[in-house]
């Protein structure tokens, strides 16, 4: 916990992500105020879950708030209160109007999870594997009224390994931008911050994903589908019908094979292998309805899955009348 001299900060956010980011301010700097999102219904029984920002404040001793709108003056207002100097944002999960940039005297910096301005948006962690990059990072920036555009103060670069799953690099990169957040607080602290804008020119857009986006076609090429099963590992998890049933994909690499795309053309060491475009993916993991997670081998000695069965498409969901 905070002991001494430091910056008095406000910090809004809300996943896992954050975390090391809160606990890192509470460490060096004064933490007037947390902010997170509300709590959301979650499992099968839907009941209230904290956001993880929010059980690691409370954790810290922390003040919480959990306004609903970032646009009804409650949050300016309790920032005002606050008496914080500055704002720390990470993946808090709303944008902020002008008012709210405004409320603290030093602005508001971010830690956004790409190197601006690639993957400007709501999943650059998720979007940099699907693409197959073979590196990202993480950037500390100013805040304005647009989508990830401010000034940055400093990045720091990591290459992707070849199995990692977005989730696996989300935690990877979590304490990497803890780490460059208080680097950037002390230059700011210091006077020898030196933010430098964007080349918008060069900007790339990070959509949020939805569970249509695990939804895996086998007619691409095998990197390109094996990087969509990892990129959306955990959320919304990558998926494909078999044998009349929805079964859920993990731990895809690229292999040597050919064959109609979606065609299994066997079971071995390395995983389940399907026919795509060109190559052919070993998926090592498949869950089916209802069931646990197993290895491909265990799938396959369950008779859920023989050389010759065909992986399509699921179909899309029905639209409300």
């Amino acid at each position: 916990m905070w002991q001494g001299a430091g910056v008095r900060v406000a910090f809004m956010g809300s996943p896992e992500f954050a975390v090391p980011c809160l606990r890192a301010l509470a460490e060096k700097h004064e933490v007037a105020l947390v902010v997170s999102q509300p709590d959301k219904p979650a499992g099968r029984g839907g009941q209230l879950a904290k956001p993880a920002v929010k059980v690691a404040a409370e954790e810290l001793g922390l003040a919480v708030i959990q306004p609903r709108s970032a646009r009804t003056g409650e949050l300016r207002d309790a920032l005002v209160a606050s008496g914080a100097e500055l704002a720390v944002v990470v993946a808090y999960g709303k944008i902020l109007p002008r008012a709210v940039l405004d409320a603290t005297p030093r602005g508001c910096i971010n830690v956004h999870g790409s190197i601006l301005p690639r993957y400007r948006g709501a999943a650059p962690v998720q979007w940099a594997v699907i693409d197959g990059e073979p590196e990202t990072g993480v950037s500390i920036m100013q805040l304005d009224e647009g989508m990830d555009t401010g000034p940055v103060l400093l990045d720091r670069r990591v290459a992707i390994d070849p199995d990692e799953t977005s989730g696996e690099l989300l935690a990877r990169l979590a304490p990497i931008g803890a780490a460059a957040l208080l680097e950037a607080l002390d230059g700011i602290a210091a006077g020898t911050a030196h933010p430098v804008a964007q080349d918008h020119a060069r900007a790339t857009h990070a959509a949020m994903l939805d569970k249509r986006d695990g939804a895996i076609a086998f007619d691409r090429p095998a990197d390109a589908v094996a990087a969509r099963i990892r990129g959306v590992d955990p959320w919304p998890g990558a998926h494909a019908q078999l044998r009349g049933q929805i079964v859920k994909l993990f731990r895809a690499r690229p292999v040597e094979g050919a064959g109609v795309p979606g065609t299994v053309l066997g079971i071995d060491d390395a995983g389940v292998r399907v026919a795509c475009a060109t190559g052919a993916v070993a998926i090592r993991e498949l869950q089916a309805p209802g069931r646990k997670r197993l290895t491909a081998a265990q799938f396959a000695a369950g008779r859920g899955i023989a050389a010759g069965d065909v992986f399509a498409l699921p179909p899309e969901p029905a639209t409300p009348p």
